[in-house]
């Protein structure tokens, strides 16, 4: 059953959490998935933090309600680092891409100062099946806290990591709750922008919203039937 959920109301017989950031990308994704299917999706908020505390309640209360979610995927819309409007993206790494410090000699992230870490992996065989599924590029997702509005910003971004083929603000928070619950995660993109210089007369949020929900049916099965061996 697809829930699309608000105030904290899930099903009983769920166990994949999709977690976006706004209504707007929940209710994409609640289309695509037109068909039913042991999925429930929740807008948990704009940017990591929000994201990591909706989805740790999320996955608190399923667990604390005997029926634990297996898999979380963080869903939405997102700026593309090489992309059209409208493609498709799966992320392989989901990093959050300025969480450290500022030195002399430039960004250390913080896993390089001895703490946490920056990057979440998801199961490769989902990777695989869902790229194969719904057709999309294969690479890393940034989390980032600002989006990105110049290209020399954008520069640096590919720089430091050459495999980013997009950038938005909940993935890493998304994955950081799921760690917490040993819980797998995934995350599926649409891109709705170019990474760089802000220019909100070429967004184009209806064609990746459009694209979330035609990602979500084409994926669904995959989601379904994965199973985390």
């Amino acid at each position: 059953m697809v829930v699309q959920a608000q105030e904290g109301l899930l099903t009983d017989t769920a166990h994949i959490l999709v977690a976006t950031a706004v209504p707007a990308e929940r209710d994409a994704v609640a289309r695509g998935l037109h068909d039913g299917g042991p999925i429930d999706v929740v807008a948990v908020g704009v940017g990591p933090a929000a994201a990591a505390a909706g989805t740790a309640t999320a996955l608190t209360k399923a667990a604390l309600a005997g029926h634990p979610y297996t898999l979380v995927v963080s869903a939405g819309i997102g700026g593309g680092f090489t992309a059209p409007p409208g493609a498709v993206l799966v992320a392989d790494a989901i990093t959050a891409a300025d969480l450290g410090a500022e030195t002399p000699e430039g960004f250390v992230p913080v896993t390089e100062l001895g703490f946490g870490t920056v990057t979440h992996r998801p199961p490769a065989s989902l990777v695989r099946d869902l790229a194969a599924r719904t057709g999309a590029t294969v690479g890393t997702v940034l989390t980032v806290s600002t989006v990105t509005g110049t290209a020399d910003r954008a520069a640096l971004l590919a720089q430091r990591h050459p495999g980013a083929v997009a950038e938005a603000m909940e993935g890493f928070g998304v994955a950081e709750a799921a760690a917490a619950h040993d819980v797998p995660v995934a995350e599926i993109r649409t891109v709705s922008n170019a990474v760089g210089p802000r220019d909100r007369a070429a967004w184009r949020i209806g064609d990746a919203l459009a694209a979330l929900s035609d990602a979500f049916g084409k994926a669904a099965p995959v989601l379904e039937s994965w199973k985390n061996t």
